[in-house]
């Protein structure tokens, strides 16, 4: 008995073709391969701005000598390059001596006006509030001033500029810089600046004290 094989048709073997020059998924690989790249390199160039600072342990007082158990390392990324200078360096050595002359909370980097040595522990901290028109825009934390007192007797001549101010005291070091918006009283005192002045100077700033009750003290940033 025979037996009868139907036909089978088998299709014929085709080899995958890569993609031309002109197939939209090429490019799209291309695009996608380009993105990544671009992304890798931002994410690696924005990590080697950071650079480590010094933070605060724990919340320490003015008076307190600081030593590598009271800090912690932190990376920081700042703004502008010179910003990293106001503050303490981990790449920088720190002394044996450090002292305090401004409380620092746990955790807020420790600016380099925040601390002096034993020898500097007579530094008078004084807070001053001067008009808001007063106050230099670019002044901060770390910033060294001049300040100038207009003579009592021509302090109303001031707004007219025949009145020169005398320099009192200089390279004074801004230990806290508040916001307006912080600062104590802000709408009635105006900003407040709190400074660290040496004891030695404390004739100066018994006149700094007494001018600025009349609003005749002026401010210069030094840098």
């Amino acid at each position: 008995m025979s037996r009868t094989h139907a036909a089978i048709d088998v299709p014929t073997a085709t080899r995958a073709q890569p993609p031309g020059w002109r197939d939209p998924r090429l490019w799209i690989g291309i695009a996608i391969v380009a993105v990544s790249i671009i992304a890798g390199a931002r994410i690696l160039g924005a990590a080697d701005d950071s650079v480590s600072v010094w933070a605060a342990a724990r919340d320490v007082a003015p008076g307190d000598t600081v030593g590598v158990d009271d800090l912690v390392s932190t990376s920081v990324r700042f703004g502008e390059s010179t910003d990293a200078a106001r503050y303490l360096l981990t790449s920088s050595p720190l002394p044996d001596d450090l002292t305090l002359v401004r409380a620092l909370g746990e955790g807020e980097l420790v600016p380099a006006a925040a601390l002096g040595s034993g020898d500097e522990a007579d530094t008078v901290i004084v807070s001053l509030a001067f008009p808001h028109e007063l106050i230099p825009t670019n002044i901060g934390t770390g910033s060294l001033i001049e300040l100038l007192v207009i003579p009592a007797d021509g302090a109303s001549d001031d707004k007219r500029g025949s009145i020169e101010p005398t320099t009192v005291l200089s390279d004074v070091v801004v230990i806290d810089a508040p916001s307006a918006a912080d600062s104590l009283g802000s709408v009635s005192r105006g900003r407040q600046l709190v400074l660290g002045i040496p004891e030695t100077d404390s004739d100066a700033l018994a006149e700094i004290l007494s001018a600025s009750e009349d609003e005749r003290v002026r401010v210069l940033v030094r840098g």
